[in-house]
């Protein structure tokens, strides 16, 4: 087999898969996880921009110590970060994965048949 021939094959089997149901199925799955995540991390990052900025009072509030409502919100800005990492991975694990092996599977499968 050519590289030419090759080459064409890998797009027939790439256009078939994206084509497809189930990865269509994969990509809404993602998206609907993805987007509405991103826009709540945003709109809380945004949150915490805005008070330190224009909430100096309320920001500078001490708590214990000298830890005040400031440093707490942005030690949350962590927190956040790997909680939804592990949401996402809980996510991966069970809505994505599962479609994901499924579609490699079948592209492998049709690869060895070549």
């Amino acid at each position: 087999m050519s590289t030419t021939e090759g080459d064409q094959n890998s797009e027939d089997t790439w256009a078939r898969v994206h084509g497809g149901a189930e990865f269509q199925e994969l990509r809404r799955r993602l998206r609907g996880f993805v987007f509405p995540m991103a826009v709540l991390f945003l709109a809380w990052y945004l949150l915490y921009v805005l008070l330190a900025d224009y909430a100096h009072g309320f920001m500078s509030t001490k708590l214990v110590g000298n830890i005040n409502v400031g440093l707490v919100f942005g030690l949350l800005q962590f927190v956040s970060t790997f909680v939804i990492t592990a949401l996402y991975v809980r996510h991966a694990n069970r809505k994505l994965d599962p479609i994901a092996d499924k579609i490699r599977a079948e592209v492998e499968s049709e690869v060895a048949d070549k």
